[in-house]
């Protein structure tokens, strides 16, 4: 038996009944007769007891209703509970189970299994609270071990797009680009993704992705063009035959990139869509593409959507070999090429929202 001396109330109206089971329990508890249940809970304002002894039948409130009471208030809800009754009535006993009880003891007492009965039930009360302890402590560990996690997680994300910020700009400046050509094409697909998700266009395919992925990884889609020679890149006029093979070399130089980079990367999903968007956006929907003539919903959708969102910003910005065109004149370019070079589907829902390409493209 523990030599700790934890607190036990003993509740009942009858004088006999508190003074035997003090007797009993004195020597290893510190033990606190009580009358009734209204004492009981003017104690137990300045006293929590590990385990109390509750009488069933007495007056003004038994110990039915003081135990709901008990039951009801967190502070005292975790109390064990025993009743303790010289009624024999296993309905009442259900009753009392049903309401919270720990256990029954009857009388006249034991001395033996009553403290018996209380040891056994403290020992599993204190292995219960211990056992919170652990749990409480092991999910402030856990709480804590993931904020570190999400902190390192953010930390290689804002360096991650870092580094492809940097890369982006490589793209651009080499490719003589109006500047914010990358950034302008992510706001078109940003609209246009948001636009098929509202119609319930491709949803299929959409509900898969990973929007902001998609949207990021789009950005590498020309990255190939860095091993593009500066006087090809950057030529006044028409492209020879020659320099135009030359020239499409980037998208099998730009997937090759990125596969070298997967790799090194846990997030493949990241990289999987950046490879079909930089693979795929010279594709036509009628086959006539490069670099493998792909045909129809066999181009991946990635490269579906960028080849319009790149022809429309490329057709409305000035270049060194060519004049800004009308917003009116690109889509109506875009138009013609429904089932040829684009894919019809996202022809219709281009025009629907060409307003928002128009504000993109005038900011």
């Amino acid at each position: 038996m523990s030599s700790t001396r934890r607190v036990i109330f003993i509740v009942d109206d009858n004088l006999t009944t508190l003074t035997m089971g003090k007797n009993m329990l004195k020597t290893f508890y510190q033990v606190i007769p009580l009358p009734s249940a209204e004492t009981m809970f003017e104690t137990l304002e300045d006293v929590t007891p590990d385990l109390i002894l509750l009488d069933i039948e007495m007056p003004d409130m038994d110990g039915y209703d003081a135990i709901q009471k008990l039951k009801s208030e967190e502070r005292w809800a975790g109390i064990p509970v025993f009743f303790i009754t010289a009624k024999d009535d296993p309905d009442s006993e259900v009753e009392g189970f049903d309401l919270g009880a720990a256990d029954y003891v009857s009388k006249p007492f034991s001395a033996p299994t009553l403290l018996k009965r209380i040891e056994k039930e403290l020992s599993f009360d204190k292995q219960k609270n211990e056992l919170l302890k652990t749990q409480a402590e092991l999910k402030h560990h856990l709480d804590n071990l993931e904020l570190i996690i999400q902190n390192k997680t953010d930390t290689m994300i804002h360096l991650q797009q870092a580094v492809f910020n940097t890369v982006f700009d490589l793209v651009e400046i080499r490719d003589m680009y109006n500047g914010g050509h990358i950034e302008r094409t992510q706001r078109y697909l940003k609209i246009m993704i948001d636009e098929m998700l509202k119609e319930n266009v491709y949803s299929d395919i959409l509900s898969s992705w990973d929007i902001s992925k998609v949207l990021t990884a789009a950005k590498l889609y020309d990255i190939g063009k860095i091993v593009v020679p500066d006087t090809i890149l950057s030529k006044d006029g028409k492209l020879s035959d020659n320099e135009f093979e030359n020239i499409k070399l980037h998208v099998q130089a730009g997937t090759d990139a990125i596969e070298r980079v997967i790799k090194d990367s846990c997030d493949e999903d990241f990289f999987d869509h950046a490879i079909r968007v930089a693979g795929t956006h010279h594709e036509n929907w009628d086959g006539s593409g490069y670099p493998i003539g792909l045909r129809g919903n066999n181009i991946p959708l990635e490269g579906r959507l960028q080849a319009i969102a790149g022809a429309y910003d490329a057709l409305v910005s000035e270049r060194h070999h060519k004049p800004a065109l009308t917003h009116e004149k690109a889509c109506e370019i875009i138009k013609e090429g429904s089932g040829k070079q684009f894919d019809p589907v996202l022809v219709e829902v281009f025009l629907s929202i060409q307003d928002k390409f128009k504000q993109i493209s005038e900011r």
